[in-house]
């Protein structure tokens, strides 16, 4: 957990300052004032599918891709959740803040999400088969 958490913390606050100084810099034109929220729902969201991962890994080694890609899966769900609900309540109304939020969004679940495959692929040499390893 160590080795995932201290370089996702350190992600995170590298993220968040550019995020803040984008804000700064240009105002909600760019940064959609929701982006705050949004990066926390992300934040929350990766160390969920983190942690339901290890358990699930500790559990039974074997169980390492169904609980990689359960997580991927619960990752979409709920990031189409956010969206749809943004959308419905109100936020399809803004005009160009719609397109600030969109671009938020997508921009911090693919740097999420590449944190996140970046994190497992390091972390692969544990689960491979005794053996194969050079």
């Amino acid at each position: 957990m160590k080795a995932f958490l201290r370089p996702y913390l350190l992600f995170s606050l590298l993220l968040a300052f550019v995020l803040y100084a984008l804000y700064s810099q240009f105002g909600p034109r760019i940064v959609h004032p929701f982006t705050v929220y949004t990066f926390g729902f992300f934040f929350l969201l990766t160390l969920l599918t983190y942690w339901i991962t290890a358990k699930l890994v500790r559990a039974n080694v074997e169980n390492f891709m169904v609980a990689y890609f359960g997580s991927m899966v619960a990752r979409l769900l709920l990031s189409l959740t956010l969206v749809l609900v943004y959308l419905f309540t109100g936020g399809g109304h803004e005009g160009n803040g719609r397109w600030a939020f969109l671009g938020s969004f997508f921009l911090l679940y693919f740097l999420f999400a590449g944190f996140e495959v970046w994190s497992v692929l390091s972390n692969l040499r544990p689960f491979s088969k005794p053996g194969e390893n050079p």
